[in-house]
């Protein structure tokens, strides 16, 4: 049954329900708008509503200290009776969850722009040093407007968070969780950036990029495998598009995008076109299809030096120079020196 108010908000409908609480369609006449309010139900009692409760003012915290086009926008955070309540603005639409979900792929555009947006309100808040850590399909939701926004800051992590996320904690979706998640260490802005790799390759190639029987199965794949490029499985995905999704899927964090904002960069020289030029296929970074079948092939860490060169060749940027190459080499070249000096010495004695 409908509660008829809470706060000052007159509850109009159902949204979704949870363990721990409702998430309700309401109407602010104070204010004349129509809002949603996540609730909490405080009556509960353990260990486990301690931390759904921490969780809750954390994410009315982390979506306080940003307004962005695409971010969710906070209106209010409260108490009434045994709930706590967060409101937030009202957003007609659907999740990109439910969009993969019935089997309607979006066009190469459009998954370009809803990822472009993403990238852009995580830019946004990666620069007020709030890390999202939970980046999926279900938390991206798509406007009747075509605007994108992203939703669910639960697990976010912020600068003067209560709660402190330890070593070794694993938080967030399993399927797109970075492999520094997955393996309990610790975590930044760029663990959004991989996740956001996996939401881009699976609108493109129609499935995720690592795949299982179970929780483990997946992350291990996570942690040492690499998937096929997301042309092999959808050939109107370009090329330059094989390339972002494998320098945002870098095993290394270091190797991946540094800013969400370059991600948004580069998505957009594609959507303008420069995604026709011809280029290689992509060995680097991805197993080679074998077989017609998606595969997967274990590897080293991932190294996006080609990756980065490529997009600098399609985007006319010279971030990638014949200096960097020269210094690679010089690089492994007094390696090999050092190692060749070690055993000379070896037989020396």
């Amino acid at each position: 049954m409908l509660p008829e108010k809470i706060g000052r908000y007159d509850i109009l409908a159902e949204l979704g329900r949870g363990a721990m609480g409702v998430v309700y369609k309401a109407y602010d006449a104070l204010l004349d708008r129509t809002v949603a309010i996540k609730t909490l139900n405080l009556s509960l009692t353990g260990e486990e509503l301690k931390e759904y409760e921490a969780r809750f003012y954390q994410e009315a915290k982390a979506m306080g200290k940003i307004t962005h086009p695409n971010i969710i926008s906070l209106y209010d955070v409260g108490r009434s009776g045994d709930h706590a309540y967060i409101t937030m603005e009202y957003l007609e639409g659907q999740e990109l969850r439910r969009i993969l979900d019935s089997g309607s792929r979006p066009g190469i555009e459009r998954i370009i722009d809803v990822i472009r947006q993403v990238a852009e309100g995580l830019s946004f808040a990666h620069q007020h040093q709030i890390v999202h850590r939970d980046i999926k399909p279900s938390n991206i939701m798509i406007l009747k407007s075509g605007l994108v926004k992203i939703t669910d800051f639960g697990i976010a992590r912020i600068p003067t968070s209560a709660i402190k996320t330890l070593t070794g904690m694993v938080m967030g979706s399993p399927q797109y969780m970075s492999p520094e998640q997955v393996t309990g260490k610790a975590t930044d802005h760029r663990t959004d950036i991989f996740s956001l790799g996996t939401v881009l390759y699976e609108t493109l190639a129609g499935s995720p990029p690592f795949v299982g029987e179970n929780v483990h199965a997946i992350m291990f794949q996570i942690v040492n495998l690499n998937p096929p490029p997301p042309s092999t499985l959808n050939p109107a995905s370009p090329k330059m598009l094989d390339y972002i999704v494998a320098k945002m899927l870098a095993k290394r964090a270091e190797s991946r995008y540094q800013d969400a904002a370059e991600i948004a960069k580069d998505l957009k020289a594609c959507a303008d076109g420069l995604d026709k030029t011809e280029m290689p296929p992509v060995q680097t970074h991805f197993a080679q299809e074998e077989d017609s079948a998606p595969a997967y092939s274990v590897s080293a860490d991932f190294d996006s030096f080609e990756a980065t060169r490529q997009l600098a060749i399609l985007t006319g940027l010279e971030g990638v120079s014949e200096n960097s190459e020269s210094s690679a080499f010089m690089l492994w070249a007094g390696f090999f020196l050092v190692i060749f000096l070690a055993m000379l010495a070896i037989f020396m004695l």
